[in-house]
């Protein structure tokens, strides 16, 4: 059956959440070196490898696992979301930056809580002013508005992905749907969620083709329904995982020629 419904993931496939993020630890860092003796590259480690532990000793780990919200999102994210879990992360991450930071500090021999939580308010306004999409992102989406149904798939919590939506507005008029798993309640690749969209967009799994750059949510997940996959491999990385997607390509733009042989 031939392809109708075009479904992206977000992050790291249409947005370059991970320069983003990388944007957000260096202003922060280099505002840091102004005011103490620190190495930023440093600091920057020091602060992720702290955030990283803090993160996975939290009793909603598990449950943000499921949704699809990593660490670095916790850092900046409000969570001010209905579930009782998003709740509990509403309460958990003001003081989960500032220890994140505060400790990355005291691992480079500053003992400063104050301005530990001073870099947590920092980082979280320095990402707030550095969305980047990746360069072909409105080209394609361009390429095929008018012509496939697109949805967006996107892991997280309905505060943090709309948050990332309302900062990068231009995204939004190109989808018919957008899903988000804090909304449904599980996240890729939980195969009930891709049946989910296939039941909002009208189509069965043959009509429809998932592109994501995450081969454990996007891939698997897409593959759970026998639906086509294609990752977005734009590091060249080695798949050393059981999962095969359908197809694979380092870009948006050599995805859209890939479409147009289906």
């Amino acid at each position: 059956m031939s392809i109708n419904t075009v479904i992206f993931d977000l992050d790291d496939t249409l947005l370059w959440d991970k320069q983003s993020i990388q944007s957000a630890f260096d202003k922060t860092c280099e505002y840091a070196v102004t005011k103490v003796n620190v190495d930023a590259k440093a600091l920057e480690e020091a602060t992720r490898e702290a955030a990283r532990a803090l993160y996975s000793a939290y009793p909603i780990y598990d449950y943000t696992v499921m949704i699809g919200i990593n660490p670095f999102e916790g850092m900046w994210g409000t969570f001010d979301d209905p579930t009782p879990q998003f709740q509990q992360m509403k309460d958990i991450v003001p003081q989960y930056r500032r220890d994140a930071w505060t400790q990355g500090l005291a691992k480079l021999g500053i003992d400063d809580p104050t301005f530990g939580a001073e870099l947590g308010e920092r980082f979280v306004a320095e990402r707030k002013v550095h969305p980047y999409l990746y360069e072909d992102t409105y080209e394609i989406l361009d390429a095929l508005k008018g012509n496939y149904k697109l949805v967006l798939l996107t892991n997280g919590a309905p505060s943090l992905q709309n948050l990332k939506l309302e900062i990068t507005p231009e995204l939004v008029p190109y989808f018919d749907h957008i899903i988000i798993s804090g909304d449904f309640g599980k996240g890729k690749p939980d195969a009930s969620i891709f049946e989910h969209v296939c039941d909002v967009a009208g189509i069965t799994a043959d009509e429809g083709i998932m592109v994501g750059d995450n081969l454990m949510t996007d891939i698997l997940g897409s593959s759970r329904i026998n639906m086509r996959n294609v990752w977005i491999n734009r590091e060249e990385k080695v798949n050393d995982t059981d999962v095969t997607p359908t197809y694979e390509v380092t870009s948006l733009t050599a995805f859209y020629a890939l479409l147009k042989t289906l």
